[in-house]
């Protein structure tokens, strides 16, 4: 069953998605990041180039004919075809429709308050569900 969990209380979602990109390259996790549009889309694509001098996170675009080797897919279309069923770091305000094909789900929750509602709605609904869930809040320890 797919474990969920959500980080809320976030300031910055692309940056936080940057991170925890880079965590889980580290780690040798293949990632896939669901963004809201293409503009977000892009955006993130944009700050994964910047986001240390130190680092190369390998990343495309879902539909990249490099999709399948590279650790790191973004898209902002469900119906892509994804490579990778690992895990799922979404950063829209819906609860993506192909999440039960991730082993794993990272809802990202701004601290904007029309995004952190449309996040207790999906943590409700996970949980009527009976889906694991664990939560995260940014700023506390």
């Amino acid at each position: 069953m797919t474990r969920i969990d959500f980080h809320t209380n976030i300031p910055d979602k692309l940056a936080y998605a940057c991170r925890l990109a880079r965590k889980a390259y580290a780690a040798r996790a293949k990632v896939v990041v669901l963004a809201e549009n293409a503009a977000q889309a892009e955006e993130l694509n944009a700050s994964l180039w910047t986001v240390s001098d130190l680092d190369f996170i390998p990343h495309v675009l879902a539909g990249d004919p490099l999709a399948p080797q590279t650790p790191i897919v973004i898209t902002f279309e469900e119906s892509a075809e994804l490579p990778h069923h690992e895990m799922l770091v979404n950063l829209t305000r819906r609860t993506p429709a192909n999440f039960t094909q991730f082993a794993r789900v990272f809802e990202i929750i701004s601290t904007d308050e029309e995004d952190a509602a449309e996040g207790r709605k999906r943590y409700v609904a996970y949980k009527k569900q009976s889906y694991p869930l664990t939560h995260f809040v940014a700023g506390q320890s």
